[in-house]
């Protein structure tokens, strides 16, 4: 006979990949043109598993865990994107001006009494950077170095200390960052509670 310990951990297993494969599908589906259902309903599979393993006790196999890893980390790395881009969206109301180079279009101050200043993109390589910020704070997470969500931010922020003198370079880097790092902390941690 089976113990009911083995089901209800082979059932949450079973829950804990379908929801993640799911929730990644839908952020996948978002990633060219960000839309609010399919990233709503990945965000409440997101906290709806991580309710399920806060309050049930999981003692998953090496095997599944290694999966539940595997799908919770590219979850938090390729989900950050479209959630991070909408929530600029939302913030900016579309009125910050995208460039080539996935940074933001800036308009140089005037001189006084001059022609109209030059146009110039800053925070640039922005994507590239936040999928590197999601990866180093997700594998850093699971594998218990929650410092290094500290250590992603300090040098981000000096790299880009020199980019943030405009006030929409700031609001956008503040914005963007949050965003990229809840998610991928939500995620992480509920890899973390799954499979520690």
């Amino acid at each position: 006979m089976v113990s009911p310990d083995v089901v209800l951990t082979a059932a949450l297993s079973i829950f804990l990949s379908l929801a993640l494969c799911g929730a990644l599908v839908l952020v996948l589906v978002s990633l060219r043109k960000p839309t609010d259902v399919p990233l709503i309903i990945a965000g409440v599979l997101v906290v709806l598993c991580v309710l399920v393993v806060a309050v049930s006790p999981l003692n998953v196999p090496l095997f599944v865990a290694l999966g539940i890893a595997l799908l919770g980390t590219a979850l938090a790395v390729l989900g950050g994107n479209p959630v991070t881009r909408r929530v600029l969206e939302i913030a900016t109301h579309g009125r910050v001006p995208e460039g080539d180079n996935g940074g933001i279009l800036l308009r140089a101050p005037s001189i006084a009494g001059g022609a109209e200043g030059a146009v110039r993109e800053v925070l640039r390589g922005g994507t590239t950077i936040g999928y590197l910020e999601r990866i180093a704070v997700a594998l850093g997470l699971i594998a218990g170095f929650p410092e290094s969500i500290a250590v992603v931010v300090a040098l981000k922020g000096i790299g880009r200390f020199s980019e943030l003198a405009a006030a929409e370079a700031r609001e956008r880097f503040i914005i963007g960052t949050l965003a990229s790092l809840v998610w991928a902390c939500a995620v992480a941690a509920l890899v973390r509670l799954a499979i520690w």
